[in-house]
């Protein structure tokens, strides 16, 4: 069984249909990469993954239960945390006060302290940077709090949606390498990116998007190797 299934998912804003009868699966322990264009419905699918959209029809079963009606703390109780596109730092906030946010639903003073460890053994940064204002780091630094903070509630599933987007060539390799570390320790990453070359090279499977719908799914190779992929996707 499918850690997470999603079955001939709508979802609408107003008149608008964003998605379009999506349908895809995630395997516990795999990085499944969803890319297609701006506008393909990406991101509206992470949010209804996360409770914070509710779909006009289709199931989200996650570990066998159905989640498409459940609120966002009740599935991020559950063991799914996303990081959001654009990161969404907390600014006037310094980084430990950011993390501390990600364990809101932990009230176990061990526990919290376990996950703080955890993303310093993940980011190291962070720590040297923990009474500093988030708002002050720098691109990379404010997209490796971003995911540290969704780490702190222990997440089974990880939604990464586009942890590139604005940084330094530098920054954006450090990024795939922890995302795949992410997964190598045991947690499952949905990962969205614009960056498809890179998404795909180290997700195990993908799909694509186009208007609302999934055009295409394969491997991670499959899919660099399509010609129709590298066409649209990866400037072939």
């Amino acid at each position: 069984m499918a850690m997470l299934e999603v079955k001939d998912l709508a979802v609408n804003y107003g008149v608008i249909n964003a998605v379009k009868g999506v349908s895809f699966d995630i395997n516990e322990g795999e990085i499944v990469s969803l890319i297609g264009a701006n506008g393909a419905g990406k991101t509206t699918i992470l949010k209804t993954i996360s409770g914070l959209l509710k779909p006009a029809s289709g199931t989200i079963t996650y570990e066998g239960h159905e989640i498409q009606k459940e609120k966002a703390p009740k599935i991020v109780a559950a063991g799914i945390s996303q990081v959001p596109e654009g990161r969404h730092i907390f600014p006037g906030m310094s980084v430990k006060e950011n993390l501390q946010m990600g364990a809101f639903l932990q009230s176990d003073r061990q526990a919290m302290a376990e996950s703080f460890e955890a993303v310093y053994e993940r980011f190291p940064i962070l720590k040297q940077r923990l009474n500093q204002d988030a708002a002050t780091l720098s691109g990379g630094e404010q997209q490796m709090l971003a995911m540290g903070r969704a780490l702190m509630s222990k997440p089974k599933l990880l939604l990464l949606d586009e942890p590139s987007m604005g940084l330094a060539p530098i920054f954006i390799n450090e990024i795939f390498e922890i995302v795949k570390a992410i997964k190598e320790q045991g947690t499952t990453v949905l990962l969205i990116e614009q960056n498809a070359k890179q998404a795909l090279s180290i997700a195990d499977r993908g799909y694509v998007l186009a208007t609302g719908e999934v055009k295409m799914s394969g491997t991670g190779q499959e899919l660099l190797a399509n010609a129709d992929v590298q066409k649209a996707y990866l400037g072939g």
